[in-house]
């Protein structure tokens, strides 16, 4: 399928653009997500592994030095975080599990039972909240151990991957439902090997970023079918992918190369993992034809494509129950022809825009543009899950903004969530993140939370963010109307009894803070709701 069938969608959407004010669908899905060396801290703590990014930030490769090392302690705050998500009222939350925590060399012989319990203890308290867990097996922070010996360039590493999959499926997996691979694998093939802005901080566009790629599939297939032949029976859940992608737009519509290169630069960034997945276990058509008239035209490698042999296409198609999305912008696209180096935008003989009328963001690479939200989506459903007929979620969609000023009055995001998330009539909806964290090279400059993090306070205590009550609102109603709420609030409250949790949340020593007291009055409505919350 080419672009050309959206265009008029396209024109129509941006010259007609409106805004909902009905309820979702009763059976919506809303959640909230963090990542595990971004919030947990405890870097070395009871003898967990160094990741990629502890080696990364004591390299002093980060903004103002920062590193992971404490980060927003949740490691030692599971019952703060989960009454942050109860005062959300959301249903679900999104999290990755360390591999350097679990198995501190990466390898099971290290198991370390302290941080089994860890997450036994996040799993526990969720479900005892109401709230569904949704864990990620691995967002970026590669155990450096492994690292040590190749990373994702290391062949051996599918089965290190599959053998840690294997143990969080037997040990959690009759409490946790849903299960992420890999959450936007783009970003650690892109920027950990192709460009090195990020760890491993490998720089070879032409070799590795590719060769990573192709591991980190066979990877997600392998955690698949282990869960497919030995789990799905047993505890009756689901495995998918969180793929990341921009949409792209042609900067010119009516111009058959800009929309050629439009379809080419989702090729590099969404085809490139989505179509071996979803569709028949290769790459897409488009990349490989791409790859090899640069190659011809050039005279030289400029990208070294592996090739999937006849039983690992089988192996990995279809290997999947939903597509995870992990979107935060757009852009435009041009073509762009004649250069011979190597990287995605020279390869694919594109060139990316923004548009002047976007609004901006703490981040110079996300701008808020809603509708290319619901054009990938279109684009997502015709090219690929229409072949696998299965549901799309949006495992993570938010916007950063800068530490200064009015850090609780963050409009910008409430701003930012409320044009996206109508654009997202789809069964879940993530909303990225429940906190201020670290945010790779950029540090804890740039925040992404809905509550706020003092970095300057050793206990980190968090405050609700103006797009907190925002979203909780969302929740409550299950979309803008506020009948859907009235509704919903029955049902709920005849389902479960009241608490005192409201009072005996903030009597705890590590629940002190007054900010939780004033800005979470709110809470008395968790006793109205019924909600039985127990720390």
């Amino acid at each position: 399928m080419t672009l050309d069938t959206l265009v008029s969608d396209w024109q129509w959407s941006k010259a007609h653009p409106y805004f909902l004010s009905a309820s979702f669908p009763v059976d919506f899905e809303w959640s909230v997500s963090s990542e595990s060396f971004k919030v947990e801290g405890g870097w070395a703590e009871h003898g967990k592994g160094e990741t990629i990014w502890d080696r990364f930030s004591h390299e002093d490769r980060v903004f103002e030095n920062q590193t992971t090392d404490l980060a927003c302690d949740s490691y030692h705050k599971v019952d703060y975080d989960v009454y942050l998500l109860r005062g959300l009222m959301a249903p679900n939350y999104q999290f990755s599990v360390s591999w350097a925590r679990i198995f501190p060399t990466g390898r099971k012989e290290s198991l370390l039972e302290k941080a089994v319990a860890y997450y036994d203890k996040m799993i526990d308290t969720l479900l005892q909240s109401g709230i569904e867990p949704t864990v990620a097996l691995h967002h970026w922070d590669l155990p450096q151990a492994l690292q040590d010996t190749g990373g994702w360039e290391n062949d051996s590493i599918v089965e290190a991957f599959k053998v840690f999959s294997d143990f969080c499926f037997s040990h959690y997996g009759d409490r946790v439902k849903t299960w992420i691979t890999f959450g936007s694998p783009w970003v650690v093939s892109n920027l950990g090997y192709g460009t090195g802005e990020h760890p491993p901080s490998v720089k070879d566009p032409i070799i590795a970023s590719y060769k990573v790629t192709h591991n980190i599939l066979k990877s997600h297939a392998e955690a698949w079918h282990i869960y497919n032949d030995n789990y799905r029976k047993l505890h009756g859940g689901k495995v998918g992918i969180a793929l990341n992608s921009d949409w792209a737009e042609p900067r010119n519509p009516s111009s058959d190369q800009d929309v050629a290169a439009a379809e080419r630069y989702l090729n590099f960034m969404l085809g490139w993992f989505a179509h071996p997945i979803f569709v028949d276990g290769d790459y897409p058509a488009v990349l490989k034809e791409q790859i090899e008239k640069k190659k011809d035209l050039c005279g030289k490698e400029l990208a070294r494509l592996p090739v999937f042999t006849e039983a690992e296409k089988q192996r990995i198609q279809g290997t999947v129950d939903f597509f995870g999305l992990n979107h935060h912008t757009s852009r435009l696209v041009s073509e762009s022809l004649n250069s011979c180096d190597a990287g995605p935008n020279n390869v694919g003989d594109f060139q990316t825009h923004t548009d002047p009328t976007w609004p901006p963001t703490a981040s110079d690479w996300i701008q808020s543009v809603p509708w290319g939200l619901r054009r990938l989506l279109n684009y997502i459903s015709l090219e690929y899950t229409s072949i696998t007929k299965v549901p799309i979620y949006i495992t993570g969609n938010g916007m950063p903004t800068e530490y200064n000023g009015d850090v609780f009055s963050d409009t910008e995001r409430v701003d930012y969530l409320k044009a996206y998330i109508n654009e997202a009539m789809k069964s879940k909806f993530t909303v990225q993140s429940l906190m201020d964290g670290f945010e790779g090279p950029q540090g804890y400059s740039q925040r992404f939370g809905l509550h706020y993090v003092d970095f300057e306070d050793p206990d980190r205590p968090r405050t609700p963010k103006a797009s907190a009550y925002y979203y909780s609102k969302v929740i409550e109603r299950n979309g803008f109307a506020e009948t859907a709420a009235k509704a919903r609030c029955t049902r709920v409250t005849e389902m479960l009894r009241p608490s005192p949790y409201c009072v005996d949340a903030v009597s705890r020593p590590e629940q002190r803070d007054k900010n939780i007291k004033t800005h979470y009055k709110r809470g008395i409505c968790c006793i109205q709701w019924g909600h039985n919350y127990r720390l």
